[in-house]
């Protein structure tokens, strides 16, 4: 494809690095709806090389990153300038990318949709993986007691080191949560399987807990019948977007700086399993799906 020249209210960025995340299998597969054809990708940061007429927030040779333009998989791509975060410095591009889309995920996820607070229990689903990991750093910031499930010994110890207290396997883990909490279950319990885990999830949780629906890599959870959240506990089911949590560019770039302060303090510290060429993204979601990642994966172009 040829270089894109940026519009009026565009930015012309040079893409270092480009993050791989699961949204982009949904585009890919036709889970989510897109018109054709189209460049798959949503998350990466690189350098300013252009402006286009009316752009006064960023100027050339600034090192930005976005998240929720689609086009990502190319060195080069016209982006708003509304979708577009300055990364401060101390921070790197490939950090930027590796961090921004699911660090914004994990931000909202336990800072809105249940804000996590000190001294509850919260389950975490894949927690080995991008968005998992985040989730668990920060609900074990926030004071939180993190159950972890994951699928392998190798994914428990990431698990473990991003500072889940237990680790579980997928077989039965409700119950397994019931016990661990004496009967009382969990507060939130993040799932981003779906399909296949989440009568578990519901059984995992407490009186009034939340069920977050933060992903289905397992396919779409089937038509609920809500006669389960009343016998389980008045319990709540949510499937928040990140467009509702960053309606605009002022809340984006907020967000994303608190984002940045949480990675710069060591509260959020991503972990980058694979950089792979840009040409191996078919292997990178090939890896996604069969669920051998740890971390985040990145493209570079």
């Amino acid at each position: 494809m040829e270089t894109p020249a940026p519009e009026p209210g565009q930015v012309l960025v040079r893409n270092e690095a480009v993050g791989v995340n699961y949204i982009d299998v949904y585009y890919r597969d036709g889970s989510l709806p897109g018109d054709l054809p189209f460049v798959p990708g949503q998350e990466a940061a690189g350098t300013v090389v252009a402006t286009g007429e009316g752009v006064t927030d960023f100027a050339v040779g600034d090192t930005v990153a976005y998240a929720s333009h689609r086009g990502a998989y190319a060195p080069t791509v016209a982006v708003p300038a509304g979708k577009l975060v300055p990364v401060p410095g101390g921070v790197t591009a490939r950090d930027a990318a590796a961090v921004l889309l699911q660090g914004l995920a994990a931000h909202y996820l336990t800072h809105d949709t249940h804000p996590v607070g000190a001294g509850e229990t919260v389950v975490v689903l894949a927690a080995a993986g991008g968005l998992g990991r985040l989730l668990v750093q920060l609900a074990a910031h926030r004071g939180a007691t993190v159950i972890a499930v994951v699928s392998s010994a190798e994914k428990e110890k990431v698990a473990l080191e991003a500072g889940a207290r237990h680790v579980l396997r997928y077989a039965g883990f409700g119950d397994r949560v019931r016990e661990l909490t004496e009967g009382a279950g969990a507060q939130a319990v993040y799932d981003s399987v779906g399909a296949d885990t989440w009568r578990d999830s519901l059984r995992a949780l407490g009186r009034r807990g939340v069920l977050v629906m933060c992903g289905a890599s397992s396919g779409p959870v089937p038509a609920l019948d809500t006669g389960l959240l009343r016998t389980g506990g008045s319990l709540y089911v949510t499937r928040p977007t990140l467009g509702d949590h960053v309606p605009d560019s002022e809340a984006l770039r907020a967000r994303a700086a608190e984002v940045f302060a949480l990675l710069a303090a060591g509260a959020m510290r991503p972990l980058v399993s694979q950089e792979l060429p840009l040409d191996e993204a078919a292997r990178a979601h090939r890896m996604l799906e069969d669920r051998s990642t740890t971390g985040k994966l990145l493209l570079i172009p």
